[in-house]
């Protein structure tokens, strides 16, 4: 009892303190500057051509209130904000009647926030959660209440407020699910609107229409209780037949959500005016390319069509900027919102060696370089053993060069290679590269046991791409305010951190992995797909139990695609030639028309004729031969040793 007293009287101080500042800011909010609604938080999107892709906030499809059905602003009203004509931007019975059985249960069960104050949390991006932001919203929510009608506020609210599916504004929505103008929805259609907003990725009806169809009750059920409707209304409208659409007239939905929400998500990392009421709104300025997109979704689709479980994410980006041209963060953004891309952390496989094999350059190994292919077992201090396996158990069970490792992809070449150099330095050569996942020291970690992003996997291949530089991967080149002041402008500029020549050589063995010349006890590990290569790519894969990768670029393009399931179940076999095929599928598509390019051989690099597998020079006369590159000074002799032969 003592408690309960005690939590009332605080209640009730906290209440008249709440009363009181309401006052102030009542009167001060009638004597202020009235706050343009219209135009705020109208965020354009802008694609690489300078042509809008995304407006925020739907105001491209601004209704009147007269031109939105009666049935949607009676069902807005009744389950939103009853009182809403009633109060003054604030319902405090509400609000008490809230705080009480917050309190008495000790979390949080409702809410009490009206329609006026939804409406300013819209003209806002969540950028800040202090306590300064929300005395702005009690400050704008009074400032709206004296400077427009009832009428005004609720049509603004119905213009900005989600829907789901990148649908802002109720005429947005209408048209969306429907296919036709918001005042010509009828009840049922309006009442399963109107359910939506609460959390859009549960309840929109193309997510799961069984949870859509309960809100939408409950919706119904209060406009019966608030007397808008009878309760066989409400029975007709609940057994009403709907015909959801889920469409937008433009380009399809997947092609331009999840680059939208990357978008998003990176604006909240920028420092730009919290106030930007003010501006009007933003214009963002990206490198979005439609025909980028568009070819990678479609290449995405006729591959997988034949398993519809199967997720995946894939990023194209330009290497010499960083920018960010395409980019999807699942199969169908209408049935999964959650954007692998720039979200979901997954091991990597083999996409890790590229990463060992520059560092194994860099500490003097050359394309030459020999360890023994063989089932091996490493013992450890403390009786601890590890022993990987090459795909397929297939072993040389004779020494083989860098240039037939990486072809092959042999894991165990890569764990030697990690034991010779150390475990720390591989985690520091991550690291360098702009990985900032946490990665573990051990051995496993050459074999990409460790869980990265792709947006830092990417990142770290767009350094070789484009000879090491180091360049953060973007989405926003551009931040104007709508009346042209610039807010924010990418820092593209690129860092040195690699030896050229070095990767120049680590590009060229990256060639490998699909090249012909390598056919010997095992394949290259692209050699699948090589008859889809027009031109020259270095392609790494990537493979786990659960997980998928092909990463692959030219100096100009860098493109990651990852395939799994979302529940980490292990993926079959035939499961591993898909990321190759949307990979070879859409580079060779979206680069044909475009001129071809490789890397120029630095002047300190020079090219020897050799044996690939052995790493030996040969003559011209041998049957198999390869032209490798090495630092000048590197070249291979017929005496190199075998490394993990060198005894002390």
């Amino acid at each position: 009892m003592k408690y309960l007293k005690k939590i009332l009287k605080y209640s009730f101080v906290f209440c008249i303190l709440i009363i009181i500042i309401s006052f102030i800011y009542f009167g001060y909010s009638k004597l202020s500057v009235k706050v343009e609604i219209k135009n705020t938080n109208n965020i354009s999107l802008y694609d690489k051509n300078g042509e809008v892709f995304f407006v925020g906030n739907g105001t491209n499809a601004w209704i009147d209130l007269d031109n939105i059905s009666k049935y949607l602003i009676d069902a807005t009203i009744s389950t939103e904000d009853k009182n809403f004509y009633k109060h003054n931007g604030f319902d405090i019975p509400r609000i008490l009647k809230a705080s009480w059985r917050n309190i008495v249960n000790r979390k949080k069960l409702e809410g009490a926030s009206t329609i006026s104050q939804q409406y300013v949390k819209n003209l806002f991006l969540d950028f800040d959660k202090t306590w300064n932001r929300k005395w702005n919203e009690m400050w704008l929510t009074l400032n709206i209440e004296m400077h427009y009608s009832k009428d005004e506020i609720l049509e603004g609210y119905l213009n900005s407020i989600n829907y789901g599916h990148g649908m802002y504004g109720i005429e947005n929505a209408s048209q969306f699910y429907f296919g036709k103008s918001a005042k010509d929805l009828d009840l049922a259609e309006a009442s399963l609107l109107v359910g939506i907003p609460k959390s859009p990725s549960n309840y929109s009806p193309i997510v799961n229409f069984n949870l859509a169809k309960q809100r939408q009750e409950m919706v119904l059920n209060l406009m019966v209780k608030n007397e808008y409707i009878t309760e066989e209304e409400k029975e007709n409208a609940l057994n009403e037949e709907l015909n959801i659409i889920g469409k937008k007239n433009n380009i399809s939905l997947s092609t331009i959500m999840y680059y939208q929400d990357a978008v998003y998500k990176e604006l909240e990392d920028i420092n730009i005016p919290k106030s930007f009421l003010e501006t009007g709104g933003l214009k963002i300025y990206t490198d979005f390319d439609i025909e980028a997109q568009k070819i990678l979704e479609d290449k995405i689709n006729k591959n997988l069509e034949n398993n519809q479980e199967l997720q995946t994410n894939a990023i194209m980006e330009d290497p010499n900027t960083g920018r960010i041209i395409a980019l999807v963060g699942g199969r169908d953004y209408s049935t999964s919102q959650y954007n692998r891309a720039i979200s979901s952390y997954r091991q990597i496989g083999s996409a890790m060696k590229p990463i060992l094999y520059y560092l194994a350059l860099e500490n003097g190994f050359t394309s030459s370089t020999c360890f023994t292919s063989e089932e091996t077992t490493f013992a450890f201090a403390d009786k601890q053993y590890y022993s990987p396996k090459n795909a397929g158990n297939v072993y040389g069970n004779k020494p083989i060069s860098l240039a037939a490792a990486i072809s092959y992809s042999d894991n165990i070449y890569a764990v030697k290679t990690i034991l010779f150099l150390g475990e720390e330095a591989l985690v520091n050569m991550s690291n360098r590269l702009g990985i900032t996942s946490k990665m573990q020291n051990v051995p496993s970690l050459a074999l990409g046991t460790s869980e990265i992003n792709n947006i830092e996997l990417i990142g770290a291949y767009s350094t070789f791409a484009n000879l090491g530089y180091k360049i953060k991967p973007h989405f926003i080149k551009k931040i104007e305010s709508n009346n042209g002041n610039i807010l924010y402008e990418a820092n593209e500029e690129k860092e040195a951190i690699l030896n050229p020549s070095l990767v120049y050589i680590l590009n060229n063995l990256l060639t490998n992995t699909y090249d012909s010349t390598f056919i010997d006890y095992n394949y290259p590990t692209i050699i699948g797909i090589a008859n889809k290569l027009s031109r020259k790519y270095s392609i790494k894969s990537g493979t786990t139990a659960t997980d998928s990768w092909t990463v692959g670029y030219t100096p100009d393009l860098v493109m990651s695609v990852w395939i799994g399931y979302d529940d980490n179940k292990e993926i079959s076999n035939k499961d591993y030639m898909y990321t190759k095929n949307i990979f070879a599928d859409t580079m060779e598509e979206y680069l044909k028309d475009k001129e071809e390019s490789w890397y120029q051989i630095p002047n300190n690099v020079v090219g020897v004729l050799v044996d690939p597998i052995s790493g030996l020079p040969i003559d011209e006369n041998s049957q198999k031969k390869k032209i490798l590159y090495y630092l000048k000074g590197t070249e291979p002799t017929n005496t190199q040793s075998v490394f993990d032969e060198i005894t002390e």
